[in-house]
């Protein structure tokens, strides 16, 4: 087997596609006209999941052509033993193309279309260790089918893409799930332990873009939002209709330009619902599209999706322009960005200015300028030396800027990252690094960080490093084993070792771990760990211990997750050591093909001095998804904060509650006619339920481009 593996590795290093440019173009219709057979195919593609190298349980073939304007990439996969699942609510089979058209051996494109038509697309960074959905593209495709097989065809302009002007050989990857039994095929192998690596994908070969002039996306908006707040006995009603634009333009093949001018990011997708208990506050996750597309360039080096392990100096956080207050929004004046990708150089600037924000006639936050600068450079293959510069403004007197050098090493699996990083707050100079590596040493799996924050280290305006003065060290690693056949896929059994000293206090604690993580062949996991030792925060030290287990797969072909986290730590919220626990679990089902219900739910439970239950608070998430056909889509949910006091669940107290709803209508490339209501309601003083906000708004994303 394993001499095999080495001969199939060994063939897809020679293993390319060549783009015949052709004069007239394919009719993108779901069928194979006999244009398609004039170029190059890609075939002999081989499983990743579940058996890594064996040969896939159907055929697929891939034809290649272009024109002046345009790429083609038509699938024909082959369904004569395993008949394709086409369902609009729950998971189905789908293909994807991914293309490196800068020959970085660490950037991609993917396009990706589903059976149902529901489409996405985006970047792939990190070497094919994170996938970003942010990029939207203008592409076309057509889905036929057969009784032994179906027909997936794609259009992607040159001008929806931005490429290396004059290289004619782009890295390139075919993939095609099968729903029915999870199998993964990829035209370049791929092995289960490193994934889908960009560094070793295979060749497109004579690429020649022809297309003159270059792209430009004016992108108007236009909303109308009522809001209604309630502050004790008053309320007040606000109806704010409103224009925005948005501008895109491919100023040359590599180079674009975004700006933004008072966009409205109301409450469509609220923040979910956290009980935090620690000493740090919650990180939150961006959901604004300008900030989301070009995310990655305006970032420091981190180990790509599921490493959670590292935190990466962020000292540019895009949350905090426009930052919530009061559960209104900063207004935005307007943003603007501009950046570059080449083979070897990636460059990005970005500004934005937010207005003035005033509540019962006083100022709460005045207004402010942000700057941001990108420059990366890919080294030794596929890895890459940066330096990030980030900084807000008020007036000379109220400043605060920062200046981070990172550098990534990438040898196949294994990834080494080094960060440093100043700050200045006011006259308030501090300095942090980090880093990390996780890799193969030998069949040791292997994961270590060292991160040390100076106590005058603060990027509190501008980005997100909230522990000053803390050090930690992190060292695990253990065997890992895969095997080729059974019902289990691998398993990583790692000890390991944290010290870490907390701000303020002068003593180091010492906390010992167990890690264990197996992964079956029905893609069902489970990550299992344990920590025990001596701590020392908060001006006390006691003795540490947590349990910790998470677990994942698919219940009824659908996609479930659900764990618990149970410790004796510092109670932050109520000031003294304790016990306390966190339980989760999402999931969803579809009831038929239009229609899915999902669920979430948390429980937290905290403990007192003398380990007596003092309060339970769970959280309930029940939504619906009705989706009408691939591009129209309604999604309902209500969140419900309660609270139990002690153990005693019949005196349970409903908190707070949310409801939203979302109407969507993709009825252009690009372009969306939302719906949102949201409501929000919480707990008064003598224990009842009292309106305290309302929001509706209507919205319509329309694209005009050239």
């Amino acid at each position: 087997m394993y001499i095999l593996f080495v001969l199939l590795m060994l063939g897809d290093i020679d293993k390319s596609v060549m783009v015949h440019c052709i004069e007239y173009a394919p009719r993108i219709d779901g069928i194979l006209e006999e244009t398609w057979f004039e170029g190059d195919s890609a075939y002999d593609f081989v499983q990743k999941w579940p058996y890594e190298n064996e040969n896939p349980s159907e055929n697929t073939v891939v034809y290649v052509l272009q024109d002046a304007d345009n790429l083609y990439f038509a699938f024909k996969c082959y369904t004569k033993k395993i008949k394709p699942v086409v369902h609009l609510t729950k998971e189905e089979d789908w293909v994807a193309v991914a293309i490196d058209p800068f020959g970085s051996k660490t950037t991609a494109y993917y396009f990706l279309l589903n059976l149902s038509g529901i489409y996405d697309d985006g970047w792939i960074l990190d070497d094919g260790r994170t996938y970003d959905g942010s990029w939207d593209g203008v592409w076309y495709y057509a889905i036929g089918s057969s009784d032994d097989y179906y027909i997936v065809e794609m259009k992607i302009p040159f001008k929806t893409i931005r490429y290396k002007k004059g290289l004619t050989e782009w890295g390139i990857q075919f993939k095609r799930f099968i729903a029915c039994n999870q199998e993964e095929d990829y035209w370049t192998a791929v092995s289960q332990i490193e994934d889908d690596l960009i560094s070793k994908w295979c060749s497109l070969i004579g690429t020649d873009p022809q297309a003159t002039g270059y792209y430009f996306e004016l992108y108007p908006e236009g909303y109308a939002r009522f809001d209604r707040h309630w502050y004790g006995d008053d309320d007040s009603l606000d109806f704010k209709p409103r224009m925005s634009l948005n501008i895109k333009w491919d100023i040359t093949p590599q180079t674009t330009l975004n700006a933004t001018a008072f966009p409205d990011f109301a409450q469509i997708e609220s923040d979910p619902f956290s009980l935090n208990l620690d000493r740090y506050p919650t990180y939150l996750d961006e959901r604004r599209p300008f900030f989301l597309e070009g995310k990655d360039i305006f970032r420091m080096s981190d180990f790509g999706e599921g490493r959670g392990f590292f935190d990466p100096l962020e000292i540019f956080y895009s949350r905090r322009i426009g930052k919530s207050l009061n559960g209104d929004a900063v207004p935005i004046i307007g943003g603007m960005k501009l950046t570059n990708k080449s083979e070897n150089w990636n460059f990005g600037l970005l500004g934005a200015h937010t207005d003035s924000y005033e509540k019962n006639d006083s100022v709460i936050e005045t207004e402010r300028s942000f700057g941001v600068f990108r420059a990366k450079r890919k080294i030794f293959g596929n890895s890459s030396l940066g330096m990030l510069a980030s900084g807000t403004m008020v007036d000379k007197d109220n400043y605060n800027y920062a200046l981070g050098i990172d550098g990534v090493y990438r040898k196949g699996f294994n990834q080494l990252i080094i960060q440093s990083a100043l700050s200045n707050n006011n006259e308030k100079i501090g300095w942090a690094m980090s880093s990390g590596f996780f890799g193969l040493l030998g069949n040791f799996l292997t994961i270590s960080t060292v991160e040390i924050v100076d106590d005058s280290f603060d990027v509190g305006n501008i980005g997100f490093v909230p522990w000053a003065g803390q050090k930690q060290l992190m060292f695990m690693s253990g065997p890992f084993k895969q095997y080729q056949k059974g019902w289990l896929s691998s398993i990583f059994v790692a000890p390991g070792i944290i010290l870490i000293q907390e701000p303020g206090n002068e003593n180091w604690s010492s906390i010992g771990v167990l890690e264990i993580n197996p992964h079956t062949r029905s893609n069902w996991g489970c990550d299992l760990s344990f920590y025990l030792g001596p701590y020392f925060e908060a001006d006390t030290n006691y003795f540490y211990r947590s349990f910790n287990l998470s677990a994942w797969g698919r219940l009824f072909s659908q996609y479930i997750n659900f764990g618990g986290e149970y410790g004796y730590s510092y109670n932050y919220l109520r000031g003294y050591l304790a016990y306390r626990g966190s339980n989760w679990l999402s999931y969803n089902y579809a009831i038929e093909e239009h229609v899915s219900i999902g669920f979430s739910s948390n429980l937290w439970i905290e403990w007192d001095t003398l380990n007596t239950i003092i309060a339970m608070t769970p959280r309930f998430r029940p939504n619906i998804t009705i989706r009408f056909n691939a591009s129209t889509n309604l999604n309902i949910f209500t969140e419900l904060v309660m609270l139990t006091p002690n153990s005693d669940i019949p005196e349970t107290e409903l908190n707070t509650m949310r409801t939203g709803m979302l109407f969507s209508w993709n009825f252009m490339p690009k372009s969306w006619l939302y719906i949102a209501l949201n409501d929000f309601r919480a707990q008064d003083g003598t224990g009842n339920l009292q309106p305290s906000y309302q929001i509706g708004a209507i919205k319509a994303k329309y694209l005009l481009y050239f």
